[in-house]
């Protein structure tokens, strides 16, 4: 009997989801040939890492774009662990605002939290009408929400936007966002980041983890790709999509590194299947003229902004804009045991929730602009979250931050030129997804009627972005948190979808990606495992 044909397929992207979708595929050698084409020198996406001066930091790399998230990545930390990578816990202390007005944060009482008391337990209240009444609540941008039920508009303005901006990663787009994220931040039983809290809104050093060195651990999954025959071709540019359907997919590649002055030598190629692990514009460009009417509809509701990550070590600009120690002025009343607990904790007196040493050393900051409150600037220390930087008591050397400039429409806010440039490490820009609730409209519901058509599939967080349960699927969420874990999930579907087996490790895990492979794909895992089992 002759040997079957493989199937011949090309992943265009090599973050996350190219390489999730890659690595399930090779799982399969005898039936698919795999070529990834990547027009970094490096694998990854935005799961990055540089190098720093160790004499000056204490620590000679850091993460630089995805730097950690939730306990609950499943795949994510599936891959890490497989080739010997490992997540590490921190108790996250945030910073939101500057001053005793504006100022709060989730390790001690604050007098802007006693403030808006009120409307933090009136907000508990309202969580619970937009789950009875999703998906109709769920669509309402949050700040037509927050004046729905009469809320304090500094509440709005000082806690829900920098709240939800930071840990979803809505940035500036968070009042135009769907409040069912709100609902699903604070009330998952399976993935919320953490508990609403009817006192402080924000509970106390919820857990966290900051991710292994990234540079590494792509390229230790770069090198066991090859060797299992998958044809990762960095610095390669895909210049145009010429062809896809039955016939095939033709692309038109040319080398990322030609030198200047010299047309590039293009070369065209041919495979049976695509897989687009690129963000959606950059997808919608490839396809050019072979883009459906329903692709435009659906790619082209995906809005990108450009933002810059300066990550530098000034901190005389950094305690300039926000709050980086424990002060009485910013300090309220203790109202209970617990919160006396946490003064001592802030004050390095005693230690925290699972011996965490004190004092107050916040890790994720943001502050408002005053020229318009819904617009924030986000920050991060790198020493006091990156485990790396922890292990080597580097808290004694120089601070390395991240202060992080959202959508170049509005430089006019951004306080970037205050930065002394010789405390400058690197300037990054990143195109970033606005998560509008357009997107939830329009992108989200609209994938499943573009994967598998004209023999092409779409993979990366933008896919989806927003938690399942918005749509009542599954009780989840994460936004930017879950960006990378999305990321690995919606390429390990695109190989199912393409005959690749999911192989189960957790059942979390497994009933995460069955809820995806249903939104994105609009097929039912239990029933396409059935199938399959009967064509055998």
């Amino acid at each position: 009997m002759a040997e079957a044909k493989k199937k011949n397929i090309v992943i265009i992207g090599a973050g996350a989801a190219g390489m999730s979708c890659a690595a399930t595929l090779a799982q399969h050698p005898e039936r698919f040939k795999v070529t990834v084409l990547e027009r970094a020198d490096v694998t990854g996406g935005q799961a990055t890492s540089i190098s720093i001066d160790k004499g000056k930091f204490g620590t000679d790399w850091m993460n630089d774009g995805v730097q950690g998230g939730s306990p609950i990545f499943k795949h994510t930390f599936n891959f890490f662990k497989r080739y010997g990578h490992e997540p590490q816990e921190v108790k996250l202390q945030v910073a939101f605002g500057k001053g005793p007005d504006g100022f709060w944060t989730n390790c001690f009482p604050s007098p802007l939290v006693d403030k808006f008391s009120s409307d933090i337990r009136k907000f508990g209240k309202v969580l619970k009408i937009i789950k009875w009444t999703m998906p109709i609540m769920g669509v309402i941008p949050i700040r037509i929400m927050l004046r729905m039920f009469f809320f304090n508009k500094d509440f709005g303005d000082k806690m829900v936007f920098p709240l939800i901006a930071l840990f979803l990663g809505t940035g500036n787009q968070t009042a135009n966002v769907s409040c069912a994220i709100l609902e699903r931040l604070f009330d998952d039983p399976n993935m919320k980041l953490w508990d609403y809290d009817p006192e402080t809104l924000l509970p106390n050093l919820p857990t966290m983890v900051t991710f292994p060195k990234l540079h590494d651990f792509y390229e230790d999954w770069r090198k066991d790709l090859v060797s299992k025959g998958v044809d990762i071709r960095l610095e390669t540019e895909v210049r145009q999509i010429l062809q896809r359907n039955k016939k095939g997919i033709v692309l038109e590649t040319s080398p990322c590194n030609s030198e200047r002055n010299t047309p590039p030598k293009t070369k065209t190629e041919t495979y049976d299947e695509l897989v687009l692990c690129i963000l959606a514009d950059d997808a919608l460009k490839l396809l050019g003229k072979t883009a459906s009417m329903k692709e435009r509809f659906v790619l082209g509701g995906a809005k990108f902004y450009d933002d810059i990550t300066i990550t530098h070590s000034d901190s005389a600009y950094f305690k300039k804009h926000y709050e980086t120690e424990f002060q009485e002025s910013l300090c309220a009343k203790p109202k209970s045991k617990a919160q006396e607990d946490q003064i001592a904790f802030s004050k390095g007196l005693q230690p925290g929730p699972d011996n965490t040493p004190g004092p107050y050393k916040p890790m994720y900051y943001t502050k408002s602009y005053a020229q318009d409150p819904r617009k924030i600037e986000m920050s991060f220390d790198c020493t006091n979250y990156q485990h790396q930087f922890r292990a080597s008591n580097a808290q004694e050397k120089e601070h390395v931050y991240q202060s992080i400039f959202l959508d170049n429409r509005q430089e006019e806010l951004w306080t970037w030129k205050e930065i002394r440039e010789e405390k400058i490490i690197e300037k990054k820009w990143w195109h970033q997804l606005g998560h509008r609730w357009q997107h939830y409209l329009r992108v989200v519901p609209g994938m499943m009627f573009l994967n598998g058509k004209n023999n092409t599939f779409f993979a990366g967080s933008w896919t989806l972005v927003v938690s399942l349960s918005s749509f009542g699927i599954l009780d989840g969420t994460d936004g930017k948190q879950n960006m990378h874990e999305l990321a690995c999930v919606s390429g390990i579907a695109a190989a199912y979808r393409l005959g690749a087996e999911y192989v189960k490790f957790d059942d979390f895990a497994e009933d995460f990606f069955s809820k995806y492979l249903l939104v994105s794909h609009g097929v039912r895992y239990g029933a396409e495992g059935t199938k399959r089992q009967k064509q055998k």
